[in-house]
């Protein structure tokens, strides 16, 4: 389960589940999105930073339960679904307009027994969410955070990102840069990125000189 959109990536970024790497940063998110059963009135929230796999996470539950993704930061104000699994991308991006929407979204899942997956970069108790009854609804919801990487998924996500640009680094090359930049999912994205660009543009080798260079002069 790692895709995030907020990268401007040139190259498809893989979503099947072997693309997704399960680390003590993520592994309780993981294992609820394995056992949709077990949440309470079938709702979950997965919060975390950019980058850190909460649309890879999405997909894959998609793919696995069926049902539909939406943005929430494009929910139309009369948005009615029949589908019993709704995936709601970006929550604190949700408009003013769209909250009467949700909230009738939310409570036709819970009575017809359907399955609510909600993302978003912070707890539900930090949306903007105007509404009362929906604001209430959302933080009485069951909340898994995955948190900033550990060493293994550090570098786990930078090959990962060296490969979504067919990139193939040394292994040398993936460590030192997991001990040289912040820990981090926008961190990996943003060394890996000006790696490609710098060697694109300059000819040269995406290597451990051309990472120190870059890393000792980040302007």
């Amino acid at each position: 389960m790692n895709n995030q959109l907020s990268f401007d990536w040139p190259t498809g970024v893989a979503l099947g589940p072997d693309d997704f790497f399960v680390s003590e940063a993520n592994a309780q998110a993981f294992a609820m999105l394995e056992a949709p059963d077990s949440w309470p009135e079938r709702k979950l929230v997965i919060a975390g930073p950019t980058g850190c796999g909460k649309s890879h996470l999405a997909r894959i539950f998609q793919n696995q339960q069926g049902g539909v993704i939406i943005d929430a930061g494009t929910l139309p104000a009369d948005y009615q679904t029949d589908a019993q699994t709704v995936i709601v991308e970006d929550m604190e991006t949700l408009p003013k307009a769209a909250e009467e929407a949700m909230f009738h979204l939310h409570n036709h899942l819970r009575n017809t027994g359907g399955t609510l997956l909600m993302t978003a970069q912070t707890p539900p108790s930090r949306w903007p969410i105007t509404l009362p009854d929906l604001a209430s609804r959302m933080q009485a919801t069951t909340l898994t955070q995955i948190s900033n990487p550990d060493d293994a998924l550090l570098q786990a996500l930078i090959m990962k990102l060296f490969a979504d640009r067919q990139i193939a680094p040394k292994p040398n090359l993936v460590a030192y840069l997991a001990s040289r930049i912040e820990r981090s999912f926008a961190a990996a994205a943003d060394i890996v990125a000006r790696l490609d660009a710098t060697a694109l543009a300059s000819g040269d080798k995406i290597n451990r000189k051309l990472a120190k260079r870059l890393l000792d002069n980040p302007g």
